[in-house]
């Protein structure tokens, strides 16, 4: 690790991006696919189907979307193969998947904000602090004690990091990040404003006429290329360790309990609270406002539909749902039968009503 010069740009956290433009020609061969229309057609930005004006470009990945499609202004369209010949947009790129399409083009329409190496004169850090090469730190940052920054990292202004944390390689933390003695970040993660890492989980015992605090000694482990949204809290372990794993994408306001363990390439969606000692497998995706009750497991590729309350075990790959959460199906059945109840109700009135008017 090596020492950088101080700057004073400091680290703005975002702001628009540079726009630019592509022709149909040049989207084509990024995209792999097949042009029809006017190769020279120009676009310098995205736009929805329903909102897209000249000079952007859109997508048409689903046939409900074909009537917004047949009166739209786009420039450029990328299209479905089986929507191919949807009437609307003249110049489209037929592609196989126009989701993945727009994933292509989006960096090379957009130049997003690079980082400008160098630390604020502003910034306070601590004895034995390390950062690495081309590290950027950014106004009233502070680092504690023998925190490690690993290189080519952001962390924009009002960060904080506690004694011995250590952030990865390429991570970019935005302004107003928290990160708590005992958290480790991996390689090129990402943490949004406001969220809180490695902070005492709830737990208390109780006795003597008082809730005695659990001590907290573990880890908040975050792997690599981990996406963690705004003000978001993951707790360090108590005498365990919090491990969000490699690839898991987090949304914004969501509660991750201590000792809980969340395995790769997961989605946790807005407002999810996941209890203490919970574990999460690979590949899951926990719709919003998902609540989970403590010391459950949910299998590998397991889904749980919004507001889903899961108080047990949920088996690998199967889709839950409701209220306590059950199989989705199930769930699916009980509130249908729900939703006849009223009129079922109303029916026996009426039949005890004309019972007792007959007598």
């Amino acid at each position: 690790m090596t020492s950088v010069l101080p700057h004073s740009a400091g680290v703005s956290g975002g702001g628009s991006p540079e726009r630019r433009s592509l022709t149909a020609r040049r989207i084509a061969e990024l995209t792999g696919g097949e042009l029809r229309g006017d190769p020279e057609a120009t676009v310098d930005a995205v736009a929805p189907v329903e909102r897209a004006r000249a000079g952007t470009v859109t997508f048409l990945a689903s046939a409900r979307y074909a009537p917004q499609f047949s009166t739209c202004e786009a420039s450029v369209a990328l299209v479905s193969p089986d929507l191919a010949d949807t009437p609307g947009v003249a110049t489209r790129v037929v592609v196989r998947n126009p989701h993945e399409g727009m994933l292509v083009l989006l960096p090379h329409l957009y130049a997003t904000r690079r980082a400008t190496p160098g630390v604020d004169p502003t910034a306070r850090l601590g004895r034995g602090v390390r950062l690495g090469a081309d590290v950027e730190i950014g106004p009233y940052v502070v680092l504690g004690d023998g925190a490690v920054v690993g290189d080519r990292a952001s962390l924009g202004a009002h960060v904080v990091v506690g004694a011995g944390a250590t952030i990865g390689a390429d991570c970019v933390l935005h302004p107003h990040v928290t990160l708590y003695s005992g958290t480790a970040l991996g390689a090129r993660v990402i943490v949004h404003s406001g969220a809180r890492l490695g902070s005492d989980g709830f737990g208390y015992v109780f006795g003597d006429g008082a809730h005695r605090k659990i001590p907290h000694v573990g880890r908040c482990l975050v792997g690599d290329d981990v996406e963690i949204g705004a003000n978001t809290t993951i707790d360090r372990g108590s005498i365990d360790d919090t491990v969000i794993g490699p690839g898991t994408k987090i949304d914004n306001l969501v509660q991750v309990g201590h000792n809980v363990r969340i395995g790769r390439l997961c989605l946790v969606m807005a407002q999810v609270g996941i209890a203490g000692s919970v574990r999460v497998g690979d590949g899951c995706v926990l719709a919003g406002q998902v609540g989970v009750s403590g010391h459950h497991v949910i299998g590998d590729g397991a889904r749980l539909a919004a507001q889903a309350g899961v108080f047990g075990d949920i088996p690998a790959g199967e889709t839950w749902s409701g209220y306590p959460a059950r199989p989705h199906r199930e769930a699916l059945r009980a509130q249908a039968a729900l939703f006849k109840l009223p009129g079922m109700i109303r029916r026996l009135e009426r039949l005890i009503a004309g019972d007792g008017g007959s007598e």
